[in-house]
Parts: C-alpha cells; sequence; structure tokens
C-alpha cells in the first residue's frame, strides 16, 4: 500500500530549512558593512565566509552517519537554535580571530541540521523523490534569496550592531520543528556500525567522487557569487536596496529552477540534468558580463537559475549511489564537497584583493562550464525508468 505524503510535516520541514539556509547567506550581506567600518579586507572577509561554509558542510557526512545509525530527531531544532545565537552575537565582536571562531561555531548549527532534515524528507512517503527534494531544497534557496532583500539594507541603515535580531527567526524554526518535525518509523541501523559503510562507499568510491567533485566546483560558484556580488554590484554604484532586490531575483529564481530541474532529472535522468544546467550556467553568467543593462540582469538570474537547478538532483543521485546510507550520502552532497568549495573562497578572496573584484567574478563564473565537461563521465544509472519503476510498486 502507498504511504500517504505528511504535507503538514513537510512544510514545517522546508520552512525551517529556508531559515537554516537564510543564515548560510548572513555573512556575505554584512560583508560589505564589515570592509566599511572595521576596514576587512575581500580576502579576511571572504575568510570569514569560509568559516562558516567550511564548519556547516564538511561535518554534514559525520552528523550523516549519527542519523543513519540511530536518529538524532533532536539535532533539528538544537541546530537551528544554536547556530542563530551564535550569528546574533557577530556585530558585537570587534576581534578579528575571534570572528572567525564564532563563524566556525556557528555553522556546527547547520551541519547538525541538514542531514537529519533530508532524511526525514525522505521518509515521508513519495515516490518522485526528485521532485520532492527539489522542494525541500527550494525553500532553503527562498532563505538565501530573502537574506540580501532583507539583511543588506538592514546592515546598511543600522550597521553590525543590529545582528541581535538573527535570533528570532531561529527561535521560531526551532520552536516549530520540537513540536511538528516528523518521528522516525525507520529501522535504524544500530548493528552495523562503520564497516557496511565504508563497504559502500568503497563500492561507489569512482561514481561518488566525480559526483563530489561536481558539487565542489557549484559550490564554489554558487558561494564565490553570493560573497563577491555584493561587493561587485555595490562597487558598479548600486544601491544596497537595488543590489538586494537583484541578488533576491537571482536566489529566488534559483529556488524555481531547483524545482524544475527535479522534474526533469525525474523524467530524464540526472545526468542530462546536471550537464545542462551547468553548462547553461556558464553562458548565462558570460553573457551578465558581457551585456548591459536590463539584458545583463536578465542574463545573471537566468544564470542563477541554471546554476542552482542541480542542487536537489545531486542529493538524489548521491543517495541512489549508496542508498543504504541515506543521511550519510545528503551529508556527503549538501555538505562535505559543498565545504571543500567552500575552501577556495577564501583564496578567490585573495586573488580579487591583487587583481580586483571584476577579474575574481569572471574567474568564478567561468567555472560551471569545467563541472558540466566532468558530468559527462557520470552513469546515466538513475532517472525515468527507475522512478517509474519505484512508483508501480
Amino acid at each position: 500500500m502507498k504511504k500517504k505524503f505528511a504535507w503538514g510535516s513537510f512544510s514545517v520541514l522546508a520552512v525551517a530549512h529556508m531559515i537554516n539556509d537564510m543564515y548560510s547567506n548572513f555573512l556575505p550581506q554584512l560583508l560589505p558593512v564589515l570592509t566599511l567600518t572595521q576596514g576587512f579586507s575581500v580576502h579576511a572577509g571572504a575568510t570569514l565566509v569560509a568559516a562558516f561554509t567550511i564548519s556547516s558542510s564538511l561535518l554534514q557526512p559525520l552528523f550523516g552517519y549519527l542519523v543513519d545509525q540511530k536518529g538524532q530527531r533532536w539535532l533539528v531544532f538544537v541546530g537551528t537554535l544554536w547556530m542563530s545565537l551564535l550569528l546574533g552575537t557577530i556585530g558585537f565582536i570587534s576581534n578579528y580571530n575571534l570572528l572567525i571562531v564564532t563563524a566556525a561555531i556557528a555553522g556546527l548549527g547547520s551541519a547538525a541540521f541538514h542531514p537529519q532534515a533530508a532524511a526525514m524528507v525522505g521518509e515521508l512517503g513519495y515516490n518522485r523523490k526528485g521532485l520532492i527534494l527539489a522542494m525541500f531544497t527550494a525553500a532553503g534557496n527562498i532563505g538565501l534569496a530573502l537574506s540580501p532583500l532583507i539583511l543588506l539594507q538592514l546592515f546598511h541603515v543600522y550597521g553590525t550592531k543590529i545582528t541581535w535580531v538573527a535570533v528570532f527567526p531561529g527561535l521560531l524554526g526551532a520552536i516549530l520543528l520540537y513540536f511538528f518535525s516528523p518521528r522516525s518509523e525507520r529501522k535504524q541501523n544500530k548493528s552495523g556500525g562503520l564497516r557496511p559503510v565504508f563497504k559502500a562507499l568503497r563500492k561507489s568510491a569512482g561514481e561518488l567522487s566525480k559526483l563530489m567533485v561536481i558539487v565542489a566546483i557549484r559550490s564554489l560558484v554558487h558561494t564565490g557569487l553570493m560573497t563577491l556580488l555584493p561587493l561587485y554590484l555595490l562597487a558598479k554604484n548600486f544601491s544596497p536596496q537595488s543590489t538586494g532586490n537583484l541578488l533576491f531575483a537571482t536566489l529566488a529564481m534559483g529556488a524555481l529552477g531547483g524545482v524544475i530541474g527535479g522534474i526533469i532529472s525525474d523524467k530524464y535522468g540526472r545526468k542530462v540534468l546536471i550537464i545542462g544546467s551547468l553548462a547553461l550556467a556558464s553562458v548565462f553568467f558570460w553573457g551578465f558580463l558581457n551585456t548591459g543593462e536590463l539584458v545583463s540582469f536578465i542574463m545573471l538570474v537566468l544564470g542563477g537559475m541554471a546554476l542552482l537547478s542541480s542542487f536537489s538532483v545531486t542529493v538524489a543521485a548521491a543517495q541512489e549511489i549508496i542508498p543504504e546510507s541515506k543521511a550519510l550520502a545528503s551529508g556527503l552532497s549538501l555538505g562535505f564537497a559543498i565545504g571543500i568549495g567552500g575552501l577556495a573562497v577564501s583564496p578567490v578572496g585573495k586573488y580579487a584583493d591583487l587583481y580586483g573584484v571584476d577579474a575574481a567574478v569572471h574567474l568564478v563564473f567561468i567555472l560551471p562550464i569545467f563541472a558540466a565537461i566532468l558530468a559527462v563521465f557520470l552513469k546515466d544509472q538513475v532517472g525515468a525508468e527507475k522512478i517509474e519503476q519505484e512508483a508501480a510498486k
């Protein structure tokens, strides 16, 4: 008998994902103010962003393993509250080293939330995994999009001391998750230990490695876009409000692109979607940098849409490569690979200091084409046929 989809539980997880990913774009919106008030270089600011990105990402596989073994429902609401409380203190810290440490520790909240939440979504009962993960991811991308729309203007008007308001969305999300997030019904791998995990990873190492490199490159582009574009647009004499609106449009269309990408991947396969979306992202970003006025803005928005249309698809692909460890797969694709991409943001910031923000933006925007080339070598082992077989069960 087919299990009915739990829309109520999914809605709570989606709202919580939106709140969590809003915090992922918190520091890039604070960065322009920090460079003005505290004299940060682009490299120093990018390193601060990287500290949060790396800790929030690289430890996700560890949390994913814990979820696969025992299930840790508390991670979603404690992680959300933890992150919001620490980011709320950022504006009151003047010591740079302490800022780095605080950002890194705050990122642990995101690392705790994502694998457990993704595993919960996977258990809710639905036969179109690409679509439902895309909807979950789209909620997160909406949070990313709301950050510049709200925070960039807020920080420019009130300064860094207004960061305390970050506590309230996290508190709301934690309360919703505590009372309404789903309780797991699946059997946990209590006796398996690490051996079956290592066996699954060895078996799929080649395919999984290619996918992780692709996700890492896309992560570098995405994090670079969020970090460099506010600086790039403000340097072009855009107002904070106009910059926030443009970034919102770019990231919001990325959320829509994720849903469309999930639908396409369910019908035509993950590989086709990954290759096409990444190649188109570079084309559109090139158009943004080499056209003018309205056309360039349309190109930027389409580039964001194309880039993020493979976000949930790579999560679904990872889960299908190692289906016996879904939370670990989510941690690898949502976390570890994104963290590796985040590691490169700091050197990109240094590159911007040496050669200018314009040059750094050009460098970042050409990278998706290399990820698309690597995706050609992925196995086309999942897609429409498999989805149809699952739906028929």
